[in-house]
C-alpha cells in the first residue's frame, strides 16, 4: 500500500487583510508565495504562505473574507496549527512574539518536544514546536527572521473530534499514517514519508460544543499525493471506506479530491505537482496577482474588487 507523505497544505479563513499579511509574512517570517483569488469566489483573496518554494508540507493558505463572522472552536474541527522550528530557536521566538505584543505561553512538553502556544488576531490557534527534524532542514530568511530560526513548515495539526476511532481509520487505511502513542488526551499518528508535515494528533475534549466555521477557523486539511496515479489510488480507498469523494478538481498549482471524514472535517487529497512556479519564477513568487487562465479575461474587474493587502 502506498502512503501519503503527510500534510500537503492547510487552508484557513482570515479577516482583515492588512493585519493578516503583516502577521504571517512580517512577524512569523513566512514567504507569501502566491497572491491569487478563491477559485470558487474570485471576489476574495486566496493567499498562500510557506517556505521559499511553498513546498508541500509548508503551505498555509487563507481565504480572506473581511465581512465573515468569527467561527467557533469545538468538536469536528482542525484546531492547533503547529509549525516546526529547531529547538534552540524557541527562545528567539519567545522574544519575537513578546516584542510584537503577541500573548504566548509554554504549553506542557508533548511527546518529548517543547511547545509555544499563541494565536493570531483572528483567533487561529497556533503553535511552535521544537523539532529535531526541523533542525535538519535548511531555513529560509525573509530578511528579518534569521534563517537558523525560521519556521521550516508544519510540525502537524490537531483535530478535535468526538469519535477518534473513525478518523483514525481514515488516517491509517487511506493515507497510511501509523499510530505512535498517546500523550494525555492526544492520540498521535505519523506519516513516515517526509521530514515535515507528518503529524496528526486526534483529541477528544469532553463536553466540547460543535465547531462552526468562520473567521479564525481552519477550512480544510490537505494530504499529499505524489501525482495523479497515487491520488486516484487514495480516492479509491476513500470510496472503499464508505465515504464520498469528489471528482478530481484542478487548482492550477495542484489537483484536488475532497471528502468529509466521519467527524465532519473536510479533507483534501492534493498532488505535489506542478507547484507554485508553474506561472511565475521562483524568485518572483508572490510578487503579483496571479489568476488561473479561465479568469484572465476578467483580470481588471477582479483585481479592482480585491481589498488592499498593504
Amino acid at each position: 500500500m502506498s502512503r501519503s507523505a503527510g500534510i500537503h497544505h492547510i487552508t484557513a479563513i482570515a479577516g482583515e487583510p492588512k493585519r493578516h499579511v503583516r502577521f504571517y509574512r512580517d512577524i512569523l517570517g513566512l514567504r507569501l508565495v502566491k497572491r491569487t483569488v478563491n477559485f470558487d469566489d474570485p471576489s476574495t483573496w486566496h493567499l498562500y504562505y510557506g517556505d521559499e518554494n511553498g513546498s508541500p508540507g509548508t503551505a498555509l493558505t487563507f481565504f480572506v473574507w473581511e465581512e465573515l463572522p468569527s467561527g467557533r472552536h469545538g468538536s469536528g474541527e482542525p484546531q492547533e496549527i503547529a509549525f516546526a522550528v529547531p529547538a534552540p530557536a524557541l527562545e528567539f521566538w519567545r522574544k519575537q512574539l513578546s516584542d510584537h505584543g503577541i500573548s504566548h505561553k509554554d504549553a506542557p512538553a508533548r511527546f518529548g518536544e517543547q511547545v509555544i502556544a499563541f494565536a493570531d488576531a483572528d483567533g487561529h490557534k497556533l503553535e511552535l514546536v521544537g523539532s529535531d527534524a526541523a533542525a535538519r532542514i535548511p531555513g529560509w530568511s525573509n530578511g528579518d527572521i534569521p534563517a537558523e530560526h525560521a519556521i521550516r513548515g508544519f510540525h502537524g495539526i490537531t483535530l478535535e473530534v468526538s469519535n477518534p476511532a473513525t478518523t483514525a481509520r481514515v488516517l491509517t487505511e487511506i493515507f497510511g499514517f501509523e499510530p505512535v502513542g498517546i500523550n494525555g488526551d492526544r492520540h498521535r499518528f505519523v506519516s513516515k514519508g517526509a521530514e515535515i508535515g507528518t503529524i496528526v494528533d486526534l483529541r477528544v475534549t469532553p463536553g466540547a460544543v460543535r465547531a462552526s466555521q468562520g473567521t479564525g477557523t481552519v477550512h480544510h486539511v490537505a494530504f499529499r499525493a505524489s501525482g495523479d496515479e497515487q491520488e486516484m489510488e487514495l480516492r479509491k480507498r476513500v470510496i472503499e471506506l464508505g465515504l464520498r469523494p469528489t471528482e478530481q478538481v484542478s487548482r492550477h498549482y495542484f489537483r484536488s479530491v475532497y471528502f468529509r471524514e466521519p467527524n465532519g472535517i473536510l479533507f483534501e487529497i492534493a498532488t505535489d505537482d506542478p507547484g507554485f512556479a508553474v506561472d511565475e519564477p521562483k524568485e518572483k513568487l508572490g510578487d503579483r496577482i496571479m489568476l488561473p487562465p479561465w479568469y484572465e479575461q476578467h483580470r481588471q474587474q477582479i483585481v479592482a474588487a480585491l481589498p488592499a493587502l498593504e
